[in-house]
C-alpha cells in the first residue's frame, strides 16, 4: 500500500513539473532598444526573474560576459498599466515582485544609456529566466532550515503545487467571467444596434410613403 502511495505521489509531482510555470530564454538588444514580455500571472503570486548579459566581442567572434559597469533597467506593469517595479540593476541581476491583480503583466528590460558607449554599435545578449509561484521556493534551503525529511519536503512541495494550481484555476475562472461579461456586453450592443437599424428603416419607410403620397396628390392637383 505504501509503495502505491509513493508511486502516486511521484506521478503527481511529474505531472505538476510538466505544468511548471517557468520560462528561460535569451534575446538580443541594441543600444536604445527595449524588450518587453507578457506574462499571465494569478493574483497573490510571487515571481522571480534572473538575468545575465553578454557583450559581443568582435575579436573573439562570440559573446563574452559583460563588464561590471553595464546595467539593466527593469520595469514591470500590472494589468492596469500601473508600474509595480522600476529599478536599475547590474549586468547580472535578480528581480522579485508579487502580483496583486490577476492578468497580463508586462516585463520590460533595457540597458542603461550612459554605459552603452562601451559597446557602441555592438550587440547585447540577455539571458532571462522567469519563475512563477511555487517554483520560486528554494526547497533545499527550506529543508535545511526547518529540518524536514525527504518525505516531508515532498509533501511540502505537493502542497505548494496544489495551492498554485488553485490560484491558476481561480485565474481561469476570472478570465472566463471577464470573457462572459464582454460577450454579454457585445451581444447587448449588437441587439440595440439591430433595434436602432429597424427603427431607422421604419421611419425611412414612413417618410417615403408620405413623400410619395404628397407627390401623387400634387400631380392630381396639377
Amino acid at each position: 500500500m505504501e509503495m502505491k502511495a509513493v508511486v502516486f505521489c511521484t506521478g503527481l509531482m511529474l505531472l505538476f513539473a510538466w505544468l511548471s510555470p517557468s520560462q528561460a530564454l535569451y534575446f538580443h538588444i541594441g543600444e536604445t532598444e527595449k524588450k518587453c514580455f507578457i506574462e499571465e500571472i494569478p493574483d497573490e503570486t510571487m515571481v522571480i526573474g534572473r538575468y545575465r548579459t553578454q557583450l559581443w566581442d568582435k575579436q573573439a567572434g562570440s559573446f563574452l560576459p559583460s563588464t561590471p559597469g553595464l546595467g539593466m533597467h527593469v520595469e514591470i506593469k500590472d494589468p492596469d498599466a500601473k508600474i509595480i517595479l522600476s529599478r536599475q540593476y547590474g549586468s547580472d541581476g535578480r528581480f522579485t515582485f508579487t502580483s496583486h491583480t490577476p492578468g497580463e503583466h508586462q516585463i520590460c528590460l533595457h540597458s542603461n544609456s550612459s554605459k552603452m558607449a562601451l559597446f557602441a554599435g555592438g550587440k547585447l545578449r540577455v539571458h532571462l529566466d522567469i519563475q512563477v509561484g511555487e517554483h520560486t521556493n528554494n526547497y533545499p534551503e527550506i529543508a535545511a532550515k526547518d529540518k524536514l525529511t525527504e518525505l516531508q519536503l515532498r509533501v511540502r512541495q505537493l502542497l505548494d503545487q496544489v495551492e498554485q494550481i488553485q490560484k491558476e484555476q481561480n485565474y481561469q475562472r476570472y478570465r472566463e467571467e471577464r470573457f462572459r461579461m464582454t460577450s454579454e456586453s457585445t451581444n447587448q450592443r449588437v441587439l440595440w444596434w439591430s433595434i436602432a437599424q429597424t427603427i431607422i428603416l421604419i421611419i425611412t419607410g414612413i417618410w417615403q410613403m408620405r413623400h410619395l403620397k404628397s407627390f401623387f396628390e400634387a400631380k392630381k392637383l396639377v
